[in-house]
Order: structure tokens, then sequence, then C-alpha cells
């Protein structure tokens, strides 16, 4: 049960142009060594992207005016604010989202001058709605006493053509904002305006940007236009207080962090984000104790994001919302506390929901499966794609973890890949294949959702193993026992290295991310103690020395429950592959290890 595969550590490819380019931007060996293990696009070569990568600015930032529909949307908003028209406000219900619809409102509300009254907030519901302008939303909508004049999506609604045009037809404009993939049939016609990046005739110079920097964009040229048309004053605020929004959803939303423009506004908000003029960042701060730390791309990741995130996957979106817009300390408080519950909820049903995925998934590979495809009745639908990430990260193959829905007759998956698998793909042969099991999907090469008969489970898992086979055996991967974890190494760091110094040099080259991914480093250590930590009894405390220092160590999940044995001994010869982190406890620093994975030598 829950049988260990030895993950494969892969050495980064480092880019040798980037040696002659470090000396002139003042890098030091180890961060020279960062980026050219990071930078292997033909961008690497030329000196000002470099710049831009290490030394990011605002300045990088192209004018809004090249966003194809802009100066549409603009218009048909400022008309509406001139005409005193309800607007409403249609977002996604992930930190994307979210953080796109806080920043829509302060801009309206707080640098524009639109009543609250004039503002509908129209967020749909996970499991209940799906994503998108769903049709459960649009009900919804419809159904309002008072109907909007105009509704701005966010992070959604370039695929919902159909939707679209049922409001379109009660007399509501849509302005399409978001940053996914234009369908194959192109944008919804019946919008008044789609702003895209990622449309073909669209000539802003970065496709890679978050759905809320697409919502600061129009929110910006929005400005501009009220500036002319005189509604504002020439002197008027600039948008750069709402940055903290966007350096939230940029992280959270994983998109390229090898993009000059995510960089600096993920730095840029941070600094927003550390004056503390917002209560919602007042009440985090308390929450996680940070009283002489500052905020980093790390906490958006992994302690701000997720705790908003966990609110839709476990109930409505709004609370998140309410937390975000909070007017004072006391009712952010509420808020967070709020949205922490539903977190550690949403860690619980996770945890439940492994145990029982793994024992699932060990079966499967008694029969050397290319694939996993699991499923329970039990399971839940706003914690599965999670679910499957974990999976990924221990057995190194596709996986589609699947849920009941609210219709006895139909399954929800979330879909996670290996590098060389292109999920969507696979997912799409087995559509062809048999058009009457899947009955609707979507996604790209990383990540895909769908839907599913309930009772063709084990035929769908047949196909998609077959349609997962073929892709490998084209990458010449010829056996399932090929398949494992993979682990990207920058490589040993020498015993001097092994310093504070290092940390601060690494931390000059935040944020790290999906295409700039934080620093993993590998070395042959002494274990000298080891205790087990946390109330689930599954994390380890790990004593680590060399020949001249010794590292309080921490392996975050090393166990998968708490009965499994602990898989080293003191006085181990370990290679343990870890991130070099800083580590505040009591008014003191300390260098620490964040164990990533170690092998017995």
């Amino acid at each position: 049960m829950n049988k260990k595969i030895t993950p494969e550590i892969i050495q980064r490819t480092a880019n040798t142009d980037i040696d002659a380019l470090s000396s002139s931007l003042s890098l030091s060996a180890v961060q020279a060594r960062i980026v050219a293990h990071r930078m292997v696009k033909n961008e690497s070569q030329n000196g000002q992207y470099l710049q831009s990568i290490v030394h990011s600015s605002l300045k990088n930032i192209a004018p809004p005016s090249l966003l194809k529909d802009c100066d549409i949307g603009v218009k048909r908003i400022a008309q509406a604010i001139e005409d005193k028209q309800v607007i409403g406000l249609l977002t996604d219900y992930d930190v994307d989202g979210i953080t796109s619809h806080a920043i829509m409102f302060h801009a309206l509300r707080d640098f524009f001058g639109v009543d609250e009254t004039q503002l509908q907030h129209l967020i749909g519901h996970r499991i209940d709605d799906g994503y998108g302008i769903s049709q459960g939303l649009v009900d919804k909508i419809l159904a309002q006493e008072l109907l909007p004049d105009l509704i701005i999506t966010a992070d959604c609604g370039s695929s919902d053509e159909g939707q679209i045009k049922q409001l379109k037809e009660q007399g509501i404009d849509v302005v399409v904002t978001d940053h996914h993939a234009i369908p194959q049939e192109g944008i919804p016609l019946s919008a008044l305006a789609v702003i895209n990046p990622t449309r073909d005739d669209c000539d802003y110079p970065d496709n890679t940007i978050a759905g809320c920097m697409v919502s600061w964009l129009l929110m910006s040229h929005l400005r501009t236009e009220l500036i002319s048309t005189r509604v504002l004053p020439e002197k008027s605020a600039k948008l750069s207080g709402l940055l903290d929004f966007v350096s939230l959803g940029t992280v959270a939303d994983a998109v390229s962090l090898s993009s000059p423009v995510n960089r600096a506004v993920v730095n840029a908000g941070l600094k927003v984000m550390n004056q503390l003029l917002r209560p919602c960042w007042q009440a985090t701060k308390k929450l996680l104790e940070r009283d002489f730390q500052v905020f980093t791309a790390e906490d958006l990741g992994f302690q701000i994001g997720p705790r908003i995130n966990a609110r839709s996957r476990m109930s409505d979106p709004y609370m998140a919302l309410h937390f975000l817009c909070a007017d004072n300390l006391y009712q952010a408080g509420q808020h967070l506390k709020e949205l922490d519950l539903d977190n550690q909820t949403r860690k619980e049903t996770e945890k439940e929901m492994l145990q029982v995925a793994y024992r699932l998934a060990e079966q499967q590979l008694e029969k050397l499966s290319w694939s996993l495809v699991i499923y329970h009745k039990d399971f839940h639908a706003g914690v599965q794609g999670i679910v499957a990430s974990r999976l990924i990260e221990k057995y190194g193959r596709p996986v589609i973890v699947l849920s009941p829905t609210n219709d006895e007759n139909k399954l929800t998956g979330s879909a996670r890949t290996i590098p060389i698998i292109h999920i969507r793909q696979a997912i799409e042969n087995v559509a062809n294949e048999s058009d009457d099991l899947i009955l609707g999907f979507g996604g790209h090469k990383g990540a895909a959702g769908l839907k599913l008969k309930a009772q063709a489970v084990d035929e769908f898992s047949l196909l998609f193993d077959k349609a997962v086979e073929k892709q490998l055996l084209e990458n010449q991967i010829n056996s399932s026992e090929q398949l494992r974890p993979q682990i990207f190494s920058d490589g040993e760091l020498e015993e001097d290295e092994l310093s504070f110094q290092t940390i601060s040099e690494l931390k000059l080259l935040e944020p790290y991310g999906r295409e700039f991914e934080a620093p993993v480093f590998e070395g042959d250590f002494l274990v000298q103690n080891i205790r087990v930590i946390g109330t689930d009894g599954i994390h380890l405390m790990i004593q680590l020395a060399t020949e001249s220092q010794t590292f309080r160590s921490v392996w975050f999940r090393a166990l998968d429950n708490k009965t499994d044995p602990i898989p080293i001994q003191e006085d181990d010869i370990v290679h343990v592959v870890y991130q070099l982190k800083e580590n505040y406890y009591r008014g003191n620093f300390s260098i620490q290890l964040h164990i990533v994975d170690m092998i017995v030598e």
C-alpha cells in the first residue's frame, strides 16, 4: 500500500548566453545560475529583456488602448456612468475572478464616483453553476426584479456566446474581459466588446496576463476616457493603488512569471499591499502573525490565495469578495475568520479524499496503468483538482479525479498532467472515439475539466488510458514503469553558499512561479535527528548536517498517513532536494531547508 516511487531528479539546463549579460546586471554567481536555468528562450539573449526580468518596472506595461475592443468597452461603460445605469460585475469565482471583481468595484465606486446602488455583484457558484457565464447564472440574473443595463465580465465570457445572446435579447449589453483562449468558433459575437489579449486580432504585446490585469487595464483606460470627457478632473488619482489586487490574482492564477509585465505588477502590488492601507491586509497580517515581516509572492500563492479559493470550493464565493472590499478592520477580520475556517475544512476534505485516492490509485497501478482515473461517491468537486495535483506529485502520470454532482447521472472531473502529455488532447481523443461518454470538456495542455456520464467511468478509463499511452509511445516512453515523478534541480550549493547571503540574493529575484520557478537545490547530508510534527502526524522535522553546519529542516507531507513508517533513520546519509529558506520564530531568524524529497544513499 502506498509504495514510494523514487522521483527522477533532472538538472536544469543553463542558457550560456546569460553569463555574458549577468555581470552587467551585477548578478551574483547563484543569481546568474538561477536566471540562466530559467531564461532558455531566445529573448534571454536580449539584454533589455533580461533587465526587465531581473529589475521589473511598470514602464514595461503597454498602453491599454492596444487591447482590441477596449475603446468600445470604455465608451459604453462611460455612457452607463453618465446615465446612471445599473452595471453588473460578472466574474469567475476563483482568486483571479474575485480580485478582478474587487478592482472594478473599487475603481467604479471609489475612483469614478459610481453609487454603490448602481452596481450588481454577479458571481456563479462553483458547483451549482459552474465556470463562466453559465446558464444557471443567467437564469438568476434574468429572475432579478431590477435587470442590469450593462454587464462587465472578468476572467470569463470568451466561450459563452449562447448565454451572452440571451442577455442581449433582454436588452443587456455585455462587455467581456477575459484572458482564456478564444474557442475554435471564435469570439462571442453577441458581446458588445470582447477584450482579451489572446485574440488573434489583438495588438497587445503580452497575452500571458491574468484576468485581473485585463480588468485593471480596462479601468485604467476608462479613467483616461473620463478625464478626456471632463467627468473626472485631469489630476484624478491613478489606479496604481489597486495593484495589490492585481498582484494577488496574478500569482494565484499561475500565469507566466517570465513575463516582464506580470513580474512588474506582482512586485508593485506587493509594495501597495505592504503599506497595509486596506483592512483586508491588516487582518491578514494579524492572522498570519507577521508583525515584523512583509508579504511576499509566496504568501500570495500559499497563504492568501488558498483562503480565498477555499470559499468557492466549499461554499458561495461572496464572502471572499466582502473580505477584500471590507471598509474596516473588524469586518475584514470577521470575514477572514470565515475564509480560514473554510480553508481548514478544505484541508480536512482534501486529506480524507487523498487517503481514498491513494488506495484506488494503488489498485490501478497494479494493472500497469499509464494514467489514473479516480472516482468515489463521497468525493467533493471543489477539491478534486487539488487531489489530482497531489496524485501527479506522487505517481508521475496523468490523473483525472471524478466527483458526483447534483445530477445522479452526471459526474464532474478535474484533469492534471505531466509535461509530455497534452491532457485536453487526450480527453478529446476519447470524445472522438466514443461521443456518448463525455458530456462536455474544456481546458488546455496542462489542465482540463470535464463532465462524464455516471455509468461510463470504466469505459472512459480504458479509452483515456489508451489515449495517454499513444502520446507516451510517441515520446519513446515504452513502459508505464518508466513514469516517475520529476523534480527539476538547480544543482548543488557550496558549503559557504548555504547562508543568509544566498537567501537574500534569491529574494532579489522574486517573484517566483510558473515559468520562473522557485530555486530548488540538492546535496548530501547526514541525518542527526528526526521527529514527527503537525496534528495529522505526516510532516517531519529533521536535523541535517554538512561537514561544518547543521540545519533544522522540514519535510511537509513526508508520509501519506501517520501509520506509515518513517523512510529514514538517524545517521543515514541522504541525498536531499530542498529549497533554502529563512525561518522566523520568536524574534529569531534561522536558515531552514524545506525538503522537496530525499533519497537514502
